[in-house]
């Protein structure tokens, strides 16, 4: 098959270089020259825009920033698609914004499957990738094999829409444990106990998760911040969340200060820095 790719940031370059190394065809299309680049160097084909790379490519990946963009180039994109064409959108989108593609698809003969990841550029970069699903379960089984060149593993959640909630869910609970943990090792600290000997013990309790377990090892005790994720996502991800449940009807009146914490008292660490920088906030200065 002969496989697109639009957005060949972090990610979407990772992706690249997976495709790529088994041995598929690839033509890729970002507006930046520098990211196109960056894949035509590792033998990647470039498209001139997004309209033309789907006139070409049966399966088109997307790896965008966010809703508004994977709407402006599904439109771009409408007019060339294939017959039995499937996109899948591993961006971190907006339910809504699945369903309304995949109902543009029953009748432009297409399928939009969406595909949320976690893992970041590392995992991208090998292959490693956590992926929830939703959307049509043929399509899905049609691109398996794609699936299993870029993931490590995939969760079919179910139809369009679910996987991009269920991402919507997991960053935040993400952003809600990076930082009570932070505010437990501070505390832990206070009472003199040592944070990696305070994190064990939690790791090895029912206070345990992915934060506690993976990210205060390789990016926090460390002091790298270097995970490829920035704090400007994931407070995207977060008004993401708010934005959800306000639609929804949902009280998630619990997570509300810790939103507040995200996006209204932690001015003192720039959009542009790791989203891991969080448990860094100064709760006096705030």
């Amino acid at each position: 098959m002969q496989i697109g790719l639009i957005g060949c940031g972090n990610m979407g370059g990772g992706m690249a270089s997976q495709i790529i190394g088994a041995g598929y065809g690839l033509t890729c299309f970002d507006p930046s020259a520098e990211n196109s680049a960056k894949v035509a160097a590792i033998g990647a084909q470039l498209a001139a825009s997004a309209r033309e790379l789907a006139a070409l490519c049966g399966v088109i990946i997307l790896s965008l920033p966010k809703a508004t963009i994977v709407e402006t180039v599904m439109e771009d994109m409408l007019s060339s698609l294939q017959e039995g064409t499937i996109i899948l959108d591993t961006s971190t989108s907006e339910p809504a914004t699945s369903q309304a593609m995949s109902a543009k698809g029953l009748v432009g003969g297409f399928a939009f499957i969406d595909g949320p990841v976690s893992g970041g550029p590392a995992a991208a970069n090998a292959g490693s990738m956590t992926m929830l699903l939703g959307g049509d379960g043929d399509a899905i089984e049609t691109l398996r094999p794609l699936l299993d060149i870029l993931t490590a593993k995939t969760v079919i959640v179910g139809g369009s829409g679910a996987g991009h909630a269920a991402k919507i869910a997991n960053n935040m609970l993400c952003a809600a444990n990076l930082v009570l943990v932070g505010e437990v090792v501070r505390l832990g600290q206070a009472a003199g106990v040592r944070p990696q000997d305070l994190l064990e013990g939690i790791n090895a309790g029912s206070g345990r998760s992915g934060v506690s377990e993976v990210n205060f090892e390789k990016w926090i005790l460390n002091d790298t911040f270097d995970s490829g994720f920035t704090m400007g996502l994931m407070r995207k991800d977060v008004g993401l969340a708010l934005g959800l449940a306000e639609r929804s009807g949902v009280d998630i009146s619990g997570f509300a200060q810790i939103a507040d914490i995200w996006l209204n008292t932690s001015g003192d660490i720039d959009d542009a820095d790791d989203f891991n920088a969080i448990v860094k906030r100064d709760p006096k200065g705030a």
